[in-house]
């Protein structure tokens, strides 16, 4: 297999030092086969917000040429970047991430959109809020914070979490993958690895799936 390697760094002082770069390549020359062929390298040097990604559409457009594979060493930041993944799924070229080589450009597609939405209502909301209590003459701080407040927040996060669309999806995939067979240690790690969580924010664990599986919808 062929594949087109494409790097990213977020600082120009990051592109010229090789901080980061160095790593993604070790990452890289770990996955290949002994068969594999690496074709020249593409290097993009930007922040991982910005849309504009010319060395990633030269990646692309070479991969097409060379009929190769897109290969990325690190998908779980770049997945959060809607433009790059929108990039990925226009294109149509196929490419594997080697920290995630079972995802594709829907699962992590899902990914982008939902987290990118979910920044966007965290902010709307805490500016509403903010805003709101000033009108009010509240003064902002901590020492506004009762337990009877703490215990509510508890409760709408907890509400949340079990309606949320990203823990749907991923009580959704613990049914797909135990259908498959796999075990409930496995399914946190494929789910850890595409990037969700618990709704306290943490990583899955093999009792946390069990006990989103349990609590799943029928």
């Amino acid at each position: 297999m062929k594949y087109v390697p494409y790097y990213r760094v977020s600082t120009a002082g990051q592109g010229k030092s090789g901080l980061g770069l160095s790593a993604q390549r070790e990452i890289v020359n770990r996955f290949l086969k002994p068969d594999d062929e690496l074709l020249p390298e593409f290097i993009e040097v930007e922040s991982g917000k910005k849309a504009n990604r010319p060395q990633l559409v030269a990646a692309i457009a070479f991969a097409k040429q060379h009929r190769a594979r897109l290969l990325i060493a690190k998908l779980d930041r770049l997945s959060r970047n809607v433009s790059f993944i929108f990039s990925l799924r226009n294109s149509e070229v196929d490419f594997v991430a080697c920290d995630i080589p079972d995802a594709n450009t829907l699962t992590v597609g899902i990914m982008a959109v939902l987290a990118q939405h979910e920044r966007e209502l965290i902010g709307e909301r805490t500016r509403a809020a903010l805003q709101a209590k000033k009108a009010q003459g509240y003064k902002l701080g901590m020492a506004n914070i009762t337990p009877e407040i703490t215990q509510k927040g508890l409760e709408i996060r907890q509400q949340n979490a079990r309606t949320h669309q990203a823990n749907l999806q991923a009580a959704e995939l613990v049914r797909l993958y135990r259908k498959d067979g796999l075990t409930y240690a496995t399914v946190a790690e494929r789910l850890n690895g595409m990037g969700y969580r618990t709704r306290r924010g943490n990583e899955f664990f093999a009792m946390s799936v069990k006990r989103l599986d349990k609590d799943r919808p029928k």
